[in-house]
């Protein structure tokens, strides 16, 4: 099958009204390579349900007429052009580029025809995907609506076909709220700037035809069972009678699926007949059990067809699948891990959040989404977080094909809390298509073997009913992690506790029952002239250059690997795979058309390589190494407070760090839940101990820092671990082997809040 679905293109009808009217695209402020291969007669023009395979089906990309009206309008006597379809209405690549609001509708229309060869067949229409409510007639017949973004969706149109006629036509209206409404609906915003981006309005995956027998498969499960060599199989159909039979085929292969017909042929592993609605467990013998994994992708094939009794098979589709188990174990040393195929398993991957300059939701191409992986893959990757939003069928076809592991974000929706915030109280309307559109995109991506995690909330990003919701989607797929949020509002719950670190990194602990994970963190940003979306750009923390990138990179990661040991990180996250609109914080231009880090130097350091990157050797110890004391005063001392002979008469005594228990990366030994904090502390210096040093600070909030008198860092806002720090200059010369004096003020608003101060040393490799 993998090889079949390789050429589907050239077997399957193809598009089925060619357009001779000239099209190019709208005139967008950044184009990547692939957009010049975009053409109204081959626009994403390959089979786009590889999980559930016909031979036959017929594309219907390509240029249709639209139209945009009021809200309420009745259909248009008049369209108002053309759009290239499957591309949103607001991309460069739809050849129209404009914005479609709340109080709007966006019509679509065109014509088809149907090959006669199809005549007595059932008629399927099929939508990878329509940005948010749909309507859908053929023929003025109105078929139905659909409500969801991410989710596929098909109707049986055979009725509402006219027999005499040549031309049917096809008419669909969408209308999408964005932000104006509480659907889910990812990082769209009608605003955009900073971490949100232009909104997608219309079809934004392949539609296309299909014809299927009166009795035939609808769906098919895939459910491997590694421990137990066994694959479970529930095929449904449609219309069959009691004596309908599925038989089942597996079979593995060793073609060269880069160029199909080379190679050996397929070798069959496993067969087993079944009843239409109930598992069939086809058991994989134990010379033939290969695993699933980035580091051998290996994908049996998968043949299913349908009997009605003794006739002969009325209906045929292919699938495959990966036997890859994911779960929670304990290391050799105690530590709760990610295991994969029941071993441990570190997963370091970027965010990937699906964006593209020409296309928005849109890939320009087939070949253009398979890059974003390839290059995924190519920086020493084995995972990536699929970031509040869900792929067309074939991005997750090309991870499980290259070996990526996969976490799934739900698409957020609603409003907003704040970190440490709680939860949303939603409507009734709100809760409800979130939870109809969770369940959607579980079931559309349950066979494909890359995903390994579901994340039912960013942040607190539309949060609530986290217990609830966790419990349910663990419950309903059992085979997969389940991440309540990824940052912020932790609840007790689900397999992993995550966080976000920026610039980070960080690390929960370890629970006995959750694994620590670090769900996003670095966002090193470096904007290229002439490859960016805008003049304004932005990260978390800027470079300079690709060596400066590289090197912070390098840095960054080799903290993430100290993490592993301890506390005992299990994954880690890097903000992103490439720049979108005004981020700049990506591994990779918006374009893609520059790798912005050295390639063998960032792929070496992923899989663990820290060789090159200098090692930190604390010198003066944070409360994460040890117990020490500053003397501190929670009332405002006089202005030469941090002077280093400063007399703190007065002052109390403890044992650093300070703050509140319930503080992200805290180690608090010292209760301090007032407003504003100043501290002292002497500590000597070795003589080897004042050169290359930074400070190590975890603040909450705002934060000024002194040595010896002179001021060395002033930090704004908040952090949820410790991070390194540059000393000034000038603070930096005052540093002397013998006795010197740290002093430090702290000021909290709200929320949580803790201080600690320490100093590193890095030690370059030799």
């Amino acid at each position: 099958m993998r090889k079949l679905l390789l050429v589907m293109v050239l077997t399957g009808i193809g598009t089925l009204e060619a357009e001779t009217a000239p099209w190019e695209p709208a005139k967008g402020p950044l184009m990547t390579r692939w957009a010049r291969d975009v053409a109204p007669d081959k626009v994403h023009p390959e089979y786009p349900r590889p999980q559930m395979l016909r031979e036959q089906w017929s594309n219907l990309n390509g240029l249709w007429d639209y139209a945009i009206t009021e809200r309420d309008a009745e259909r248009p006597s008049s369209f108002q052009g053309q759009v290239m379809v499957p591309f949103p209405i607001e991309s460069a690549l739809s050849g129209v580029m404009l914005r479609v609001n709340d109080n709007q509708k966006l019509w679509y229309r065109r014509h088809f025809t149907l090959p006669e060869t199809w005549k007595g067949q059932r008629i399927l229409l099929h939508f990878g995907a329509v940005d948010w409510e749909a309507i859908v007639w053929v023929n003025g017949k109105k078929l139905g609506t659909h409500r969801g973004g991410y989710d596929p969706f098909s109707f049986d149109i055979t009725e509402a076909l006219k027999n005499d006629a040549r031309e049917q036509e096809l008419v669909v209206a969408v209308w999408d709220p964005t932000d104006k409404g509480p659907q889910p609906r990812g990082k769209q915003v009608t605003r955009p700037s900073g971490i949100y981006y232009t909104p997608v309005t219309g079809i934004w995956q392949t539609v296309w035809l299909e014809p299927v027998p009166e009795r035939h498969i609808e769906g098919v499960k895939i459910v491997p069972d590694l421990d137990a060599g066994k694959v479970r199989v529930t095929v449904e159909a449609r219309g069959t009678p009691p004596d309908a039979f599925i038989e089942a085929t597996v079979s593995g292969d060793e073609v060269n699926i880069d160029k199909p017909g080379v190679g050996k042929a397929v070798k069959k592993v496993a067969s087993a007949r079944g009843t239409v609605g109930q598992p069939i467990e086809l058991v994989i013998p134990h010379n033939q059990l290969k695993t699933w994994s980035p580091e051998s992708p290996y994908l049996y094939d998968l043949r299913l067809d349908l009997y009605l009794g003794r006739d002969a098979g009325v209906d045929t589709v292919h699938s495959y699948f990966g036997m890859r188990k994911i779960s929670l174990g304990k290391d050799e040393k105690g530590i709760t891990r990610l295991f994969l195929n029941n071993k441990p398993y570190f997963q370091v991957g970027p965010l990937d959040q699906g964006f593209w300059p020409d296309g928005l939701y849109t890939a320009p191409t087939d070949e253009a989404l398979r890059y974003d992986l390839e290059m995924t893959r190519k920086l020493g990757f084995n995972m990536c977080r699929k970031h509040v939003k869900v792929e067309p069928a074939r991005w997750y076809y090309w991870c499980d094909r290259l070996g990526l592991l996969v976490w799934q974000d739900m698409p957020s929706g609603d409003r907003s809390v704040p970190d440490g915030g709680g939860e949303l109280t939603r409507s009734k309307e709100s809760a409800e298509q979130f939870e109809t559109e969770l369940k959607r995109m579980i079931d559309s991506l349950h066979n494909f073997p890359c995903i390994v995690m579901w994340v039912v909330f960013n942040e607190g990003w539309g949060q609530f009913d986290t217990v609830r919701l966790t419990r349910w989607t663990k419950e309903y797929d059992p085979t997969r992690l389940a991440n309540c949020a990824s940052g912020w509002n932790d609840m007790p719950v689900g397999d992993v506790h995550d966080i976000h670190v920026y610039p980070g990194p960080g690390s929960p602990k370890p629970e006995e029952q959750r694994a620590a994970v670090l769900g996003e963190f670095g966002g090193l940003g470096l904007g290229v002239d002439g490859h960016s979306w805008s003049k304004q750009t932005w990260g978390y923390r800027g470079t300079a250059s690709q060596e400066d990138l590289t090197r912070k990179y390098e840095r960054l990661m080799g903290r993430v690997w100290q993490l592993k040991d301890d506390p005992g990180l299990s994954a880690a996250v890097y903000t992103q795979t490439t720049d979108v609109e005004t981020e700049a914080n990506g591994l990779l231009t918006y374009d893609r058309a520059v790798l912005k880090v050295d390639l063998e130097r960032v792929a070496a350091v992923n899989r663990g390589d820290v060789s090159r990157v200098p090692q930190l050797r604390t010198v003066v110890a944070t409360a994460r190494e040890k117990e020490h004391n500053w003397k501190y005063t929670l009332a405002r001392p006089s202005e030469d407070w941090f002077k280093p002979d400063f007399a703190a008469e007065g002052w109390q005594e403890g044992p650093g760090g300070f703050g509140t228990r319930m503080t992200p990366g805290s180690v608090v030994r010292t209760e301090w839940n007032a407003s504003d904090i100043w501290l002292r502390r002497e500590f000597t210096l070795p003589e080897d101990g004042v050169k290359d040093l930074q400070l190590l600070v975890h603040h909450d909030e705002d934060a000024e820092i002194y040595l010896n008198g002179v001021l060395a860092a002033r930090l704004a806002g908040y952090k949820t671990d410790y991070e390194e720090v540059a000393i000034n200059a000038d603070a930096l010369a005052t540093l002397k082997p013998g006795k010197n004096v740290m002093a430090v003020h702290c000021r909290q608003t709200g929320g949580g809040q803790y201080i600690d101060v320490g100093l590193g040393q890095l030690v370059k490799p030799k």
